[in-house]
Parts: structure tokens; C-alpha cells; sequence
């Protein structure tokens, strides 16, 4: 569990530097063009924070799979048992793990199913728009140097005797 949050914890400070040159772009002496490098710096910033939330996610449902069938007292999943009250847990059979979408369910013997973790909703939820966040700011930043490379292009005065060719 301490290596979980520790990538967790790197992904954080990463998105927190990416966040300060993101915020570094307002000051003067912004690399040119800057629009592409806001842009760049703004996607690697949710990209990182992605990672983190995930990797959060990710590691708390291997700590619950890890606690499942590991020494006395572990079969029910305790992330199923503990701080749930005897009518909630009657009848658990076992449960179901998921990595994408992250998710620990308890099942019941009726087929019924109760999430041991409400924080997965919120951490799918999160790691979702950032992930989508990410990549439209990513794209948007390609989109931006091509949009620059076609104006250059169009500026640019074409030379006398080198006329455009079939060939």
C-alpha cells in the first residue's frame, strides 16, 4: 500500500510542477509561440494529475484484493465486512474486482451487489475528464502549430522562376 501512494504521490508533484509552468506561461519571457506551449504544459498537467487519481484508485483496490483470502478473517473480503452494518452484509458470497473501471463489488447469494468503496464513482469520474482533458489539450496544441505552420506558409513570397510544377 505505501508503494500506491507513493506513485500516487510522485504523479501528484509532477502534476504540481506541470501546474507551475503552465502558470509560468501569465509571466514575461514565455517561450514562443506561446499559445502551443500553454497548451502543451496545460495537457501534461491534467495527464499527470490522471495518473494520480488513478494510481490512487488502483492501489486501493489491489489493498483490498490483497486483504481478500489472507489469513484468518479474510474470507468475506474485509473491504466487503468492515463498516457495514449486519443487514447490509447478510447473505455475501464473494466479491468482483475491476481495474478499469476501478470498482470492488460485494455480491450477495440473491445475485445483488453493493460497492465496498463509494470513493471508486468519484476517482473513475475524475480520471476520466483528466484523461479527456489531457488529450483535447493535446490535440489542440497539434491542431495550433499546424494552424502556425500553414499561416507561415502563406505569408511566405514565393521566389521569381520557381513557379509551381506538374512535375
Amino acid at each position: 500500500m505505501l508503494v500506491g501512494l507513493g506513485i500516487s504521490a510522485v504523479c501528484a508533484i509532477a502534476a504540481l510542477v506541470a501546474a507551475a509552468g503552465t502558470a509560468a506561461m501569465a509571466f514575461p519571457g514565455r517561450p514562443e509561440p506561446w499559445p502551443v506551449h500553454l497548451l502543451r504544459r496545460a495537457a501534461a498537467t491534467a495527464a499527470w494529475a490522471a495518473a494520480a487519481v488513478y494510481s490512487l484508485g488502483f492501489f486501493a483496490v489491489l489493498a483490498s484484493e490483497s486483504d481478500f483470502n489472507d489469513g484468518a478473517n479474510s474470507v468475506p473480503a474485509p473491504a466487503c465486512r468492515d463498516g457495514f452494518d449486519p443487514a447490509t452484509i447478510h447473505g455475501l458470497s464473494h466479491h468482483r474486482s475491476s481495474y478499469l473501471p476501478l470498482r470492488f463489488d460485494c455480491v450477495r447469494d440473491d445475485g445483488s451487489v453493493y460497492a465496498s468503496d463509494s470513493s471508486y464513482v468519484w476517482m473513475n469520474g475524475a480520471t476520466a475528464v483528466l484523461a479527456l482533458s489531457a488529450a483535447l489539450l493535446a490535440i489542440g496544441a497539434g491542431y495550433a502549430v499546424e494552424l502556425r505552420a500553414r499561416k507561415a506558409a502563406a505569408v511566405r513570397p514565393v521566389s521569381p522562376g520557381r513557379g509551381t510544377s506538374a512535375f
